[in-house]
């Protein structure tokens, strides 16, 4: 390192210093912030509480001009930005919920070149009013982040067709900007298998990318899987379970909306204070409730994948997983909720019994999984006939109903090509695929069935085998059994 260089990296440190308070980084976070400030694509899993959020907004705040944030929930974007205005840092956010005059403000210091991170959703990033104002050639972006990029790869009632543009915006933002101008791409995430990763990288059409891999092993914390076998049977392991920690911060994951509601209204009646959370809720409802578990005037929630991700509560001390998640990508997002303080932390999920004659809701759930995702497959086949084979997405989607997630299906599958974030060309070749995420469904299943440590298997299930070859966690149910 040069001495210039040394200077500016003593001055990225002391920023550090000042701003979170922390001595120094943590491997591979220094590095990381090296490579954005050199312009340069990235790829980054790390572990929830890994401190992956700073790896992108030390080096925003360190530059002049605005680096972008794509983020997927409003609850997500809201934490992490209520965060940085407490420390007087210059951030906002953008998203559908905001009050007209909010927005206003925030385009207004957009415009005005006063904002160094400003936080929002691909819908919102892609909407008229907002890629107008960007594509100022004036306005000066740094970068583009993809915060909790393995929502670019799921498929599902939560998929969101916008992600499979986001490819070309660098290219169609450099178009409007003067010459040299150099926009680097980052994306962010706690879970990405091999092929996960690979799809990230092309959609996003990251250049020469650095690759940062960390493995998801928390030595902290206890996996445990558990067969409940009839309906009433699992609501009563929930409740020994949380009896077994009585005062501790929690979190109970359910997988509907209705049952997040019927069950913090069961909990409720014997006792406990709790509140159902979901994205039917309304945003102050939501606000409301993630103030009172922050601040431990509930101890624990009821609540839907919708909560969680990106708020930084580090004495969650257990995490329940009332019904499974149908990915094995939710399940470590979920239960890395727990234990980000290194104190030791439980993670328990509650399983029908195999056959499903006592309990067939699990069955249930997962079929109803998979019958979505070939729902929209077979939409999307059907208007690949129907729809222009050149077009505008907006005016498409005027037209035909199912067209953005048509399109984004026609895009994964091969047979699309984005020309810009607004405009498509469908290939004339019928042999592409379309992404199968039935694997990634049957992947969950094993981890809940398969004899073997716990961690080891994600860890597998990860990319990871050559650490999972090394470890045997000695603390999940499968390694005390065998003990």
């Amino acid at each position: 390192m040069h001495l210039s260089e040394q200077t500016a990296w003593s001055h990225v440190r002391a920023t550090f210093q000042k701003v979170w308070g922390y001595q120094d980084f943590r491997p591979p976070q220094g590095e990381i912030i090296h490579t954005l400030l050199a312009h340069q694509d990235a790829l980054v899993v790390m572990p929830t509480g890994g401190g992956k959020s700073i790896c992108f907004q030390l080096p925003a705040l360190m530059r002049t001009g605005v680096t972008l944030v794509v983020s997927p929930l409003v609850a997500l974007m809201e934490n992490q930005v209520q965060d940085l205005q407490q420390r007087q840092l210059s951030a906002a956010l953008l998203h559908s919920e905001l009050p007209t005059h909010q927005r206003r403000q925030t385009l207004w210091a957009l415009e005005r070149q006063r904002l160094r991170l400003l936080y929002l959703s691909p819908e919102t990033l892609l909407s008229e009013a907002v890629w107008e104002r960007l594509c100022h050639p004036n306005l000066k972006i740094n970068g583009l982040i993809l915060d909790e990029a393995h929502c670019l790869v799921q498929w599902g009632e939560t998929f969101r067709p916008a992600y499979r543009r986001l490819g070309t915006v660098r290219a169609a933002l450099l178009q409007s900007k003067p010459a040299g101008t150099q926009i680097g791409i980052a994306a962010f995430t706690a879970t990405a298998d091999p092929q996960a990763q690979q799809t990230i990288q092309q959609v996003l059409q990251l250049q020469n990318p650095q690759v940062f891999l960390l493995n998801p092993y928390r030595s902290n914390l206890h996996l445990a899987v558990q067969i409940a076998w009839t309906p009433k049977g699992r609501r009563q392991s929930l409740l020994r379970f949380i009896q077994a920690h009585p005062g501790q911060t929690g979190l109970v994951y359910v997988r509907t909306r209705r049952d997040s509601e019927s069950l913090a209204d069961w909990l409720d009646a014997k006792g406990y204070k709790t509140a159902a959370y979901h994205a039917g809720l309304s945003p102050e409802e939501r606000r409301a409730i993630e103030s009172a578990w922050i601040g431990d005037a509930i101890k624990f929630v009821v609540c839907t994948s919708a909560f969680g991700m990106g708020i930084n509560k580090p004495n969650v001390r257990w995490v329940a997983h009332f019904h499974a998640p149908v990915l094995l990508s939710e399940y470590v997002q979920e239960v890395g909720r727990a234990g980000r303080d290194s104190l030791p932390a439980e993670a328990l999920t509650l399983v029908s019994e195999p056959t499903g004659w006592l309990d067939s809701e699990d069955q249930q759930r997962q079929r109803f999984f998979r019958d979505k995702v070939r729902s929209l497959q077979k939409k999307a086949q059907q208007l690949a006939h129907q729809l222009p084979v050149e077009g505008e997405v907006r005016e498409v989607s005027r037209q035909f109903k199912d067209a953005a997630i048509a399109l984004a299906m026609l895009h994964s599958s091969g047979r699309l090509e984005w020309q810009d974030p607004f405009h498509y060309k469908i290939r004339a070749s019928t042999s592409g695929q379309f992404c199968d995420q039935s694997k990634a469904a049957q992947q969950m299943q094993q981890y809940l069935t398969a004899p073997q440590c716990r961690w080891q298997f994600l860890l597998q299930a990860f990319g990871f085998e050559a650490d999972a070859k090394n470890l045997r966690c000695g603390h999940c149910d499968r390694c005390l059994q065998h003990r």
